[in-house]
């Protein structure tokens, strides 16, 4: 409840401000004689009664750092995007124009380096002037007004908008208590000190707090450059910053300007010719906008919004998300990533060739993320949609590269993954290899039906064997091409992408141990981290499962390095304006595949793209790669790697996964059928033509020959041929993937 006002002591009366003059006065005295000046015997029952009254006011106050803008790095050091609630980069007064400083002092403070805290004569001027009915004058030093700066924007900084005061609604007791506070700060920082607090603290309008925001936003420029009309400009501002904003009164700050100008003249901060040359300058604005969040990012919005996430979500940078979120907004963090620019302009400028932001009628997702083998390191993610996308475009809060959640059950803003069709099918070929098989031993891919009862071993589950001849609703297994039903080497199953050859080696495997490769080379579920491929269904053996873009790339470098797998990462470095280092996420690399393995998996998936699904899509440079397509082209993808770099390439419809991509409008026109070379694998093709020079594109190592032996095989046990030409529908997510021509037939398309 509030305390109503005491009808002889309310301020609006004649009698009220005479009493606040006399209490006002004595305080004065108070100040001046106790804490300016040497012990001074002070007499008078009014005189006492003001030193219980000043004496029990807190006399300490916690300076902290400010809050300062963070900025998000890319590897080369240029800037990605910036977070702030209180837009301010704070620096030191020797990096502040002497014009800057002498112009603030004219205009608020004549005074400052002869007063201790407060001006007396000011105050007593403001005082008699209310008394005498003449309206509030200011009497604030440049310290007491740093005072109230910090009181009022750590409230704000903290959420506690309601403990603010601004103007009228300070009573008495809040002005002796910033008068004290001055004083006790003039008795603890030097002069110089607290003119450097007050330009990194003060608002100079249009949400630029401390004079080097103000001096980029206003002209582009660094504090420490601003010339004379400049600086006495924005020393203008600070006592309105509405009245004498520049954008939205011109006029009114000019005019501010010149008083700040003429104030230096008389205070001979200036010459006469100085003075006469800064008031014939125009205002000269020259607006850098502010660039705050990553919807206004310079590059890589998606990518932003991933490192964002990772540290909102990491209890190394705070107890709670909202601590978090603070220290990000308000921490002057600088967050160096390993984000290279060129690839990720690279890999944005590819969409243009086939779902450009301007003509994208229906909604045809596309993405391309890369990752570096043997370090984790996320050099590009970049996907055809916007976070604010311009009217009539496409705008999407999802990440189309990137798992929903994190290994804790926290957002990170992805779409959760789609099917990969046959992108999976190396893995199952990776167990092949690593169970003693040899790349040339022949499976009989002319199996098309599993009979009920057939032995699928599962340790770690029960499978349904789909495939069952009898099983209900089950169709016949079948390949692109219906000359593909013959005995045939595991290598030659995997780069023709035969379904029928994956099936026949998984007929002689353990289930769990392929889905044991999987999560060794890094395969988990896009919905959730913690879960494996589920392999309990055997048509997940040809990519019935949703998988991130991300989680294929870095699967793929497991390969690509030799078996060494690496956790992809984003975060190089955070340290903060003091230059204290926080930790960041390690790749944890590590040997989960042999290296003989991956160097027989990476031998079959060069030949794919020599004769195999990927043959219109060849690399200048030592590659190797593996298309997918899902079931009526919902999902599309090409992932695939050079020495130095390994890209997953997608193309499909994020908004209705079951929807077909035939018949779309994907590069300006619109083809009855789409797998993954014809898009997902061009767009792969052409970026990794433009950019994987700049990284290793050596030679990989052979496997070793005893793994080349061919050694011929028998068809499984119980298994039988069935020729029949079934089409399956739903239970063969990369039916087409394997329509390749003979190399003889260049001209012949996928």
């Amino acid at each position: 409840m509030t305390a109503k006002k005491h009808p002889i002591f309310d301020t609006a009366t004649t009698l009220g401000k005479f009493v606040l003059f006399l209490g006002v006065s004595a305080i004065c005295g108070v100040l001046v004689a106790g804490l300016m000046t040497p012990a001074v015997a002070l007499t008078g029952s009014t005189a006492t009664s003001s030193i219980d009254f000043f004496d029990q006011i807190p006399a300490e106050m916690t300076v902290g750092a400010p809050a300062q803008s963070s900025k998000i790095l890319a590897s080369d050091g240029s800037e990605l995007a910036s977070f702030y609630n209180q837009n301010r980069t704070t620096v030191k007064l020797a990096d502040i124009s002497p014009f800057m400083k002498n112009a603030i002092i004219a205009i608020e403070d004549a005074r400052y380096y002869k007063h201790g805290g407060i001006d007396t004569k000011g105050l007593m001027r403001a005082v008699a002037s209310m008394v005498r009915g003449g309206g509030r004058q200011g009497a604030s030093t440049i310290t007491q007004q740093y005072v109230n700066n910090v009181i009022i924007q750590t409230y704000a900084a903290n959420g506690e908008f309601d403990k603010i005061k601004l103007g009228g609604d300070k009573k008495i007791g809040d002005k002796v208590r910033e008068i004290k506070l001055a004083i006790a700060m003039e008795k603890k920082y030097s002069k110089d000190d607290i003119l450097q607090g007050y330009l990194n603290w003060v608002l100079f309008a249009n949400g630029n707090y401390g004079v080097e925001a103000a001096a980029s936003y206003y002209f582009g420029v660094h504090a420490k450059d601003l010339t004379l009309p400049q600086a006495a400009l924005l020393a203008g501002v600070v006592n309105s910053p509405t009245v004498y904003d520049p954008v939205v009164n011109p006029d009114n700050a000019v005019s501010r300007r010149n008083m700040v100008l003429a104030n230096m003249l008389d205070q001979k901060m200036i010459d006469q010719k100085q003075y006469d040359a800064a008031v014939k300058t125009r205002i000269g604005l020259k607006i850098h906008p502010n660039q705050n969040g990553c919807t206004t990012a310079a590059r890589a919005e998606y990518f932003c919004d991933y490192v964002t996430n990772l540290i909102a979500n990491d209890p190394r940078y705070g107890k709670t998300k909202t601590d978090r979120v603070k220290l990000l907004e308000q921490g002057g963090l600088t967050i160096k990533t390993t984000l290279d620019p060129k690839l990720q302009d690279a890999a944005q400028a590819q969409f243009a060739n086939f779902t450009p932001m301007d003509n994208n009628p229906d909604r045809v997702g596309q993405a391309l993320v890369t990752v570096q083998p043997k370090t984790g390191k996320i050099l590009a993610m970049a996907q055809n949609t916007k976070l604010n996308a311009p009217k009539g475009q496409w705008s999407t809060d999802y990440n189309f590269t990137v798992d929903k959640f994190d290994k804790n059950g926290n957002s990170l803003g992805g779409s959760g993954g789609f099917d990969v069709g046959s992108t999976i099918k190396p893995f199952t070929y990776a167990e092949w290899l690593n169970s003693g098989h040899k790349i040339n031993d022949i499976v009989n891919a002319s199996v098309r039906k599993y009979p009920v009862g057939f032995p699928w071993r599962n340790s770690c589950g029960v499978s349904t064997g789909i495939y069952d001849n009898n099983y209900p609703g089950s169709k016949d297994l079948q390949n692109a091409e219906d000359g593909r039903y013959s005995p045939i080497t595991a290598h030659m199953g995997l780069v023709l992408s035969l379904n029928t050859a994956t099936v026949a080696e998984a007929a002689q495997l353990d289930m769990c141990n392929i889905q044991k490769m999987m999560t060794a080379a890094g395969i988990h579920l896009g919905a959730d981290p913690n879960k494996p491929y589920d392999l309990s269904n055997v048509s997940s053996l040809l990519g019935s499962g949703e998988v991130a873009p991300l989680t294929m790339a870095t699967a793929f470098a497991t390969f690509a390095s030799g078996g060494v797998h690496c956790d992809p990462i984003a975060l190089v470095s955070i340290t903060n304006s003091k230059g204290d280092k926080f930790p960041v996420p390690s790749a944890n690399c590590r040997q989960t595949v042999k290296p003989e393995v991956a160097a027989g998996v990476v031998h079959t998936l060069q030949q794919v793209l020599v004769n195999g699904s990927g043959w219109q899509i060849p690399l200048r440079y030592h590659a190797g790669a593996k298309t997918g397509t899902t079931n009526d082209s919902q999902q599309t993808w090409t992932t695939g790697f050079t020495k130095g770099l390994v890209t997953s390439s997608w193309v499909g419809s994020p908004d209705n996964k079951n929807r077909s991509n035939n018949n779309l409008l994907i590069a300006g026109q619109r083809i009855p059928y789409v797998d993954g070379a014809t898009y997902a694998g061009k767009a792969w093709q052409g970026y990794m033509n433009a950019i994987a020079g700049n990284y290793d594109t050596g030679a990989f190592p052979e496997p070793p020959s005893s793994m080349l032996n061919p050694v011929a095989a028998t068809p499984p046990p119980s298994a039988t041929k069935d020729t029949k030409d079934t089409k399956d529908t739903k239970n063969t997510p990369d039916k087409k993937d394997t329509k390749t021509p003979a190399p003889k037939d260049p001209k012949k398309k996928d």
